[in-house]
């Protein structure tokens, strides 16, 4: 078996073609010191995509780990400085907000410096903005350490990327691939969540951020070395394109932030740009905002202990991963806004039984885990297929980053307007209400995505 690379046969050369007859004066990168080269007899069994799945997982689930562990801090710090729920939500919110803003940014970057580089310094961003909690003593201190640091560091590394990846290296089982990588959403809080709840609850809250840090600065290894940006660097196919297929066009280079804005100039004239906008905003909300900030105080609010709600929550992940695989799947196969439209659905049957599932003790809370669980991000894969064949695999990645954006601000509304909530009111049930609500509405308006241009197969090299 080999390990190394084999230079692309453009690499003795000084131009490779780009888009529309134009060329790309970059010299295209060759091996590595120590790279082993591989002749066309040598070719591996497995496919370099599956590693690079691999070590974009385990990225992903870092960035999820460390952008999720402000949960686990809204009790402790209420407790040592005195902050209400409301206060210490909008500094969630803030950084929720910021991750999704960086995402469409993130793809262009990708475009001019790679994904080694793009990945490895979203990590140390994020160790960096997550380990300023150590020094907070105000409020806006918060804001600029989960705001600034952990969000622009975790939105670099988020799965806006999962879509470029899949794009590049996969045409076959590229589905899979988006429902692996979106499981590392679920995975970072199944480790990270139940891991920093015990770290709290046994040597208080300052070591358990010291631990997502270490944790997280495991990661870069792996991205240095064997994370490459597109097949062509070692000498490969997309896996499903067959050896003899030529090379798809490199993009011409340009300003990073000029194609973000120009691709967003020309996805917001598309109405199908605004449903899924729409529907993911409704799918940002009931999630990362609703569920995945407030789900432990509600259950402290309940009698719960905060390790024991970290553990169902968790619990939910390992749901989810089995949920966004199997989601993967049917997308390859399935008709994305049907799969969608059940997926919204079933998400809000689950929200509106919450507050009764309180009431009804840990079997109550356990069915909703386990409903809730297998849909939380399932709406990733599906969502992403109708982005790419509605805008062309070259645009798909900036498209679904802004789509990404609204995500993002469902998020952010809903963890600053539902501690607010629980603070007016003493409970969150309003909350889940209206999460609920808003999850039937997405079902119904998805149904729409595409009805003037019917969702079709594009080539495979319909962009970069």
């Amino acid at each position: 078996m080999c390990f190394g690379v084999m230079p692309h046969p453009c690499h003795s050369q000084e131009k490779a073609c780009g888009f529309a007859g134009a060329c790309d004066t970059r010299p295209l990168k060759g091996p590595r010191s120590g790279d082993i080269l591989m002749t066309s007899a040598e070719k591996p069994r497995f496919h370099y995509a599956w590693t690079i799945t691999a070590v974009a997982f385990f990225t992903f689930l870092v960035a999820a780990g460390v952008r999720s562990a402000p949960t686990v801090l809204i009790v402790p710090l209420e407790q040592q400085f005195g902050w209400d729920r409301s206060t210490i939500s909008f500094a969630i919110g803030v950084q929720l907000l910021i991750y999704g803003f960086v995402g469409p940014f993130s793809a262009g970057l990708v475009e001019r410096f790679g994904l080694r580089k793009m990945l490895m310094g979203a990590v140390v961003l994020a160790i960096l903005g997550f380990g300023g909690t150590l020094f907070a003593t105000a409020p806006w201190h918060l804001w600029l350490a989960w705001g600034l640091g952990a969000g622009l560091g975790t939105g670099a590394a988020a799965l806006v990327l999962a879509a470029v990846i899949a794009n590049r290296w996969f045409v076959a089982h590229r589905g899979i691939a988006i429902g692996i990588l979106t499981g590392s959403a679920a995975t970072g809080q199944l480790l990270f969540l139940p891991l920093l709840a015990s770290i709290i609850e046994r040597f208080g809250w300052r070591t358990s951020v010291w631990t997502a840090c270490v944790m997280a600065a495991l990661v870069l290894p792996l991205l240095f070395f064997f994370m490459y940006d597109r097949p062509r660097d070692i000498g490969v196919k997309p896996l499903g394109v067959p050896d003899d297929a030529a090379d798809e066009p490199l993009p011409p280079r340009a300003n990073p932030f000029a194609t973000v804005f120009t691709v967003f100039g020309e996805a917001i004239q598309s109405r199908d740009f605004w449903l899924l906008s729409a529907t993911f905003f409704v799918c940002g909300a009931s999630t990362f905002g609703l569920i995945g900030t407030h789900f432990i105080p509600a259950c402290l609010d309940h009698g719960i202990p905060e390790n024991t709600s970290a553990e169902m929550l968790a619990a939910m992940g390992v749901c989810n991963v089995v949920g966004t695989l199997a989601s993967g799947w049917l997308t390859d196969r399935f008709d994305s806004r049907v799969l969608l439209f059940w997926y919204y659905g079933l998400r809000g049957l689950s929200l509106l039984f919450l507050p009764f599932a309180f009431d009804l003790s840990y079997w109550g809370l356990g069915l909703f885990g386990l409903f809730y669980g297998f849909d939380w991000i399932t709406t990733v894969p599906p969502t992403v297929r109708l982005t790419s064949n509605i805008f062309g695999l070259g645009k798909a990645g900036i498209v679904y980053g802004w789509i990404m954006v609204m995500h993002q601000i469902g998020a952010a509304v809903f963890a600053y307007a539902s501690g607010l909530m629980r603070t007016d009111f003493g409970d969150y049930n309003g909350a889940f209400v209206v999460s609920g609500i808003i999850c039937i509405v997405a079902a119904l308006l998805v149904l729409r995505v595409g009805r003037r241009s019917p969702e079709r197969p594009r080539p495979a090299f319909a962009g970069a």
